[in-house]
């Protein structure tokens, strides 16, 4: 099997929980190290990888194939946009970039190099998400009026992470969390024709925004998303309405705090919820009306990187496009004039 040797930009939590134990999972990558700045603690996890001392000494080495960009938000573009002139496949963490035209411009890059550039959006692959979209897939509640997704915590304090906290063009909760109900929206509705948000500060001292309400415009429904950090009884993350019937689901995926703990993936039962966080079915189907819980569908990680090898070794497309990562920076952008104009933005 074709080897795709695979370093990480960093060996924070991102690459420590995210992205090292599903490249060490799959057999079609070899992940070689990491950039670590000062502490250098990939070896102690992954004895058999190597500390690289700077960006340059990564990209000068041929036998890196694949740069993962799981560094902060606003060095994305450029780190990306080195690795691509370098001749390295790009895998870039959510959000892609900060403005569209650095988007375009990366993916005008990948496809003028023939590299392939992904955007980690591994929420497609969480266990209450992949349910509610085959709900959605087998049309159970009929044509839909509404839907509103909640990315919610109860978080007061400022993070101990500097960069998240100081105002800049990656940071706030609209950069941070905004990016996962966006492609989720998109990936399940598509593109829409306007945008309408509204983004705050509640957070004590904070100087970032930490709470946004987007609101997207289809021409026969409406879909709402929230991201807030004051939430510690949530409600149901995932409320979809249509002329049949609802479905309500929680957020209930188990494999961030299952990794954050040092637990490793597997194929099996990975990403199995509990059924007490069954999502809630109240629909209509031939005359009878239907009020049960749905069993949720395994979440896991792993797919997200199996068809990243298959797009590199087979040339097939992304798991998740540049073009996916360049709609989600149009919607971003969207939501920072909505909010600063206090209007509905033409998208």
């Amino acid at each position: 099997m074709q080897k795709i040797k695979t370093a990480l930009l960093s060996f924070g939590m991102s690459g420590k929980v995210f992205h090292a134990p599903f490249l060490e999972l799959h057999e079609g990558f070899e992940l070689v190290g990491s950039w670590e700045r000062s502490k250098q603690l990939i070896r102690k996890e992954y004895p058999k990888t190597k500390s690289y001392p700077s960006l340059e000494s990564i990209l000068e080495d041929d036998e890196i194939d694949l740069v993962i960009v799981n560094t902060p938000t606003d060095t994305h573009f450029d780190y990306a946009k080195k690795a691509l002139l370098a001749g390295k496949h790009v895998l870039v963490e959510k959000a892609f970039t900060t403005t569209v035209a650095e988007a375009e411009e990366l993916a005008s890059l990948a496809k003028e190099k023939k590299l392939k550039l992904s955007v980690f959006q591994n929420r497609r692959w969480d266990s209450d998400f992949k349910t509610v979209k085959d709900v959605l897939d087998k049309d159970l509640l009929g044509e839909i009026t509404e839907a509103e997704f909640h990315f919610d915590r109860y978080s007061p304090s400022l993070s101990i992470k500097t960069h998240k906290e100081t105002p800049s063009s990656g940071s706030g909760i609209l950069m941070d969390l905004g990016p996962h109900l966006i492609d989720q929206a998109l990936f399940l509705f598509g593109f829409p024709e306007a945008v309408f948000a509204d983004s705050r500060i509640t957070r004590d001292r904070s100087v970032v925004d930490d709470y946004t309400d987007i609101l997207l415009y289809y021409p026969r429904f409406r879909v709402r998303l929230k991201a807030s950090l004051f939430v510690r009884e949530a409600i149901p993350s995932f409320v979809i309405h249509g002329k049949n019937g609802s479905f309500l689901k929680k957020r209930g995926d188990i494999q961030e705090d299952a990794l954050k703990i040092g637990k490793k993936p597997n194929l099996k039962n990975w990403g199995t919820e509990s059924r007490s966080q069954e999502g809630l079915l109240h629909t209509e189907s031939g005359g009878k009306i239907i009020h049960e819980n749905i069993p949720t569908l395994q979440g896991n990680y792993y797919g997200f990187f199996d068809e990243l090898y298959t797009s590199i070794t087979q040339n097939t497309e992304e798991p998740v496009t540049a073009q996916d990562g360049i709609n989600t920076m149009r919607i971003i952008e969207g939501a920072i004039k909505s909010n600063k104009q206090k209007q509905v933005i033409q998208l």
